[in-house]
């Protein structure tokens, strides 16, 4: 991927999928400011319209689509829209997902059929668009999955599912394009716990309100990391130095991850908040309102020196050069003491 050149932001026509909260807002409005041409997509037609007139307002350039993630078709008329607008599609973003608190066996067929619809066939029916139109002349494809899709998390059977297919078919696509020297760049953006509606639109089996594992970033870092991401090609990017931990954990001491888990996340998850399992959701239909970036809980973190490292990998080779360096040189001079000594006694 890294023969692969993008265009400068501010020269980009991008199309943002889910984008009337939450990640997806969060990113159309940094998309926007930094000069890119938006079109932006979901099903809550009142979040698409206050998110065009905050860009435009802002002096930004920016058209919605309704859409539906789950429905094909709906997902070409995006397509088909922005190529009609602006002429061309540089950068792909998806961030659309559909999530619910309850256990696999409390699951229902038709609640896990609807969020493997729009949470994993969703993004790859976005991919399978968007890819005719970015092979054109080069591009950038970005999905927003999860840790979920290192690490799976107690209550969100369907959820983890989905998110770890996302990041199957994104590596497959990814080499794929790779061996096909194709000028389009994969990214895969997997967030920690983030501070969006989400919890809010979800439905829920809990009897109470959920709430993502601690600690809880803001939406704004993962924007910055699809930016980022747009900016230049960066196969995967883990926001949040929580799920950098899950991650590494689950490769090296999958029992102690699982142990995490045992001993955390099924109280974690759950807020003090009663909410009924019949309460308006957005799982099927776009029923509540919350067009918001950032969610209910205000001690979320507003930065993560392990993002900041993922979206500068010079930086972070120089350092890692740097710190092996300063191994070295340790073992060196704690050598030459060490040799220096034994000569003194002899």
């Amino acid at each position: 991927m890294g023969k692969i050149t993008l265009k400068p932001i501010d020269q980009q026509v991008a199309v943002i999928f889910g984008a009337s909260s939450g990640i997806g807002r969060a990113t159309a409005l940094a998309m926007a400011q930094k000069g890119a041409e938006v079109v932006v997509a979901a099903r809550n037609e009142d979040g698409l319209q206050s998110l065009v007139h905050e860009i435009r307002v802002a002096g930004g350039e920016a058209s919605y689509v309704v859409a539906d993630a789950a429905q094909f078709e709906q997902i070409e008329n995006v397509a088909r829209f922005a190529v009609e607008k602006y002429g061309r599609i540089d950068t792909w973003i998806h961030t659309a997902a559909a999530g619910m608190y309850a256990t696999f066996e409390q699951t229902t067929p038709d609640e896990w059929k609807r969020i493997i619809d729009v949470t994993l066939t969703g993004a790859a029916w976005g991919a399978m668009v968007a890819l005719p139109h970015l092979k054109k002349s080069g591009g950038a494809l970005i999905q927003v999955s999860s840790v979920e899709a290192i690490v799976g998390i107690p209550y969100h059977a369907a959820y983890s599912a989905a998110k770890h297919g996302m990041k199957s078919y994104l590596d497959v696509l990814r080499i794929e394009l790779d061996h096909e020297d194709v000028p389009v760049s994969v990214s895969n953006i997997m967030p920690s716990g983030i501070n969006t509606p989400f919890f809010n639109n979800a439905r829920t089996k809990l009897g109470v309100k959920p709430q993502a594992l601690p600690p809880i970033y803001q939406p704004e870092i993962v924007a910055s990391a699809i930016v980022a991401a747009a900016s230049k090609p960066i196969p995967e990017i883990i926001v949040g130095g929580a799920g950098w931990f899950f991650a590494v954990s689950k490769r090296f001491s999958p029992h102690l991850a699982d142990l995490y888990l045992r001993l955390t996340s099924f109280w974690m998850q759950k807020t003090p908040e009663p909410k009924s399992a019949d309460a308006p959701t957005n799982l099927f239909e776009s029923v509540t309102k919350d067009s918001r970036v950032r969610g209910d809980f205000p001690t979320a973190r507003g930065t993560s020196l392990v993002t900041w490292l993922e979206t500068h990998p010079s930086f972070r080779t120089a350092l890692g050069y740097g710190v092996l360096l300063g191994v070295l040189g340790l073992m060196v001079r704690a050598q030459a003491e060490e040799q220096g000594s034994r000569g003194a006694e002899e």
